[in-house]
């Protein structure tokens, strides 16, 4: 065998062994030369060890003590909610009575006057005359101060709570009543009010006596916690019950505190301290009493 034929059987395994061996290390310089596969990769890698290191809503466990908190509170607010709504409800029946009292009322002060008026034509036809019956509503202001009183008219005026000057009560005119008046006659100026007196007089300048306080008349809850219990819940039952002079006038008329009038518009008559009829302003002035409120109030 010749040096050349042997040289070439050694060396032809090592050429296949290359051939096998090449493709493998052309891909492995392929993998590890391909940037883009190891720059993916990488976050990847970043980004699963900063899950893990976070921990999630659920894995946070919450005191017991402010669970407990948060039950209560939930519950205060459900429960304050249906109270709201409760209120609401009752309000609204409320204000649906409210409603239909006062056209109750205003159709029976409508049927009144045309009553009267029926009747007054009635007495003109049968050529005789119409006296209407003797009011049982009267409105008394004190316009003279305390110098040389008497006691006795003292005391009167105390019994009428007219304590202060401008100060005014409505009254029910009774036997009893009306010799308080003559006693205190040179000390008031009276007379019989109409609606719309009693009405301006009551929601301008109506005070109740509420716990021996004086509380303004904003709201018909005030009312209706004091006299409720006597049918008036709103202040058209109030009006209602003082100028009808209804059952419960007395309950009423104490329930709201003295009126504190103004001076008159103008002033008084030059004669101020003479009586009505001689030109000055003390005593009964009958249904003129009603200008006199309207410039007082």
């Amino acid at each position: 065998m010749s040096w050349r034929t042997l040289f070439e059987n050694l060396t032809s395994p090592i050429c296949v062994l290359r051939e096998e061996i090449t493709p493998n290390h052309d891909h492995r310089l392929s993998t590890t030369n391909s940037a883009p596969q190891v720059n993916t990769m990488a976050p990847n890698k970043k980004t699963s060890s900063t899950k893990a290191s976070v921990a999630s809503k659920d894995d946070i466990l919450v005191p017991e003590t402010l669970l407990k908190k948060r039950k209560s509170q939930e519950k205060e607010r459900e429960a304050k909610s249906a109270e709201i709504q409760k209120q609401r409800k009752a309000n609204k029946e409320k204000r649906g009575v409210i409603f239909k009292r006062a056209e109750a009322y205003v159709k029976e002060y409508r049927d009144l006057e045309r009553e009267k008026i029926r009747l007054s034509r009635q007495a003109k036809q049968e050529g005789s005359f119409y006296v209407p019956a003797q009011p049982k509503l009267v409105f008394v202001v004190r316009i003279k101060g305390i110098n040389k009183i008497d006691p006795k008219q003292r005391k009167t005026l105390q019994l009428l709570r007219l304590i202060q000057i401008n100060n005014g009560v409505f009254i029910k005119l009774t036997k009893a009543t009306s010799e308080m008046l003559k006693i205190v006659e040179p000390y008031v100026a009276y007379g019989y009010p109409n609606l719309k007196s009693v009405r301006e007089l009551v929601l301008k300048r109506g005070y109740g006596k509420v716990n021996k306080q004086r509380i303004a008349l904003t709201d018909n809850q005030i009312i209706e916690e004091n006299l409720g219990k006597y049918g008036i819940v709103c202040i058209e039952d109030l009006i209602h019950e003082i100028y009808t002079v209804g059952e419960n006038f007395k309950q009423a008329s104490n329930f709201l505190w003295p009126f504190k009038l103004s001076n008159p518009n103008g002033g008084f008559h030059k004669r101020k301290l003479q009586n009505f009829v001689l030109g000055g302003d003390l005593g009964n002035r009958e249904e003129f009493i009603n200008a006199l409120i309207h410039r007082m109030n």
